[in-house]
């Protein structure tokens, strides 16, 4: 059974997890386009989202993507992929579990955290992260865990693990959505 509108995919999962690179490889594995909701955000309001972080606060950023997901939800058909905070949104939530019962795939791309603190390094772009990454790893994925694993039909595990490998185990968790 699969989804009558929306994304073939949607991957959600905490910053480092791989949800750009993974999903810019499944959309061209199944001929389909790929679109990333902090794109969306940014692409809407001329700023970066570290931008927005430092300039307007984290409420109006977590605010302009909530209303970025539901709008992707509602008009993307190809692969679709989050930010790694938008499983805090209730309201997002509510339309990714929605989204799965109707048959559509959402997979939680789940990392550990020495694996995300290689991945992210000291990158500037990733605002929730500036101070002290490898303590702010741990206390998020911690937190989110269980919000991801509320609105995920499939988890696919990216830690030390190659792309090719990963897209893999993804693709077939969408066959297997899709029976």
């Amino acid at each position: 059974m699969t989804s009558a509108t929306g994304p073939r995919l949607v991957l959600v999962g905490p910053p480092a997890s791989g949800k750009t690179t993974v999903g810019t490889a499944v959309a061209a594995a199944l001929g389909a386009s790929f679109r990333d909701t902090d794109a969306d955000v940014e692409a809407e309001t001329g700023s970066t989202i570290a931008d927005l972080f430092v300039q307007q606060g984290e409420p109006h950023f977590r605010a302009l993507e909530e209303r970025a997901v539901a709008r992707a939800l509602a008009e993307h058909p190809g692969v679709l992929a989050l930010g790694g905070g938008a499983v805090t949104s209730e309201a997002s939530r509510a339309l990714l579990v929605a989204h799965g019962r109707a048959g559509g795939a959402v997979v939680w791309l789940d990392v550990d955290v020495p694996s995300a603190a290689r991945r992210v390094g000291l990158s500037r772009d990733r605002p929730l992260l500036a101070v002290n990454p490898r303590a702010m790893l741990r206390t998020m994925l911690e937190a989110r865990a269980p919000l991801y694993a509320e609105v995920a039909t499939a988890t696919v595990s990216t830690s030390d693990r190659e792309v090719d490998a990963v897209v893999a185990e993804v693709l077939a968790s969408v066959r297997e959505v899709r029976r």
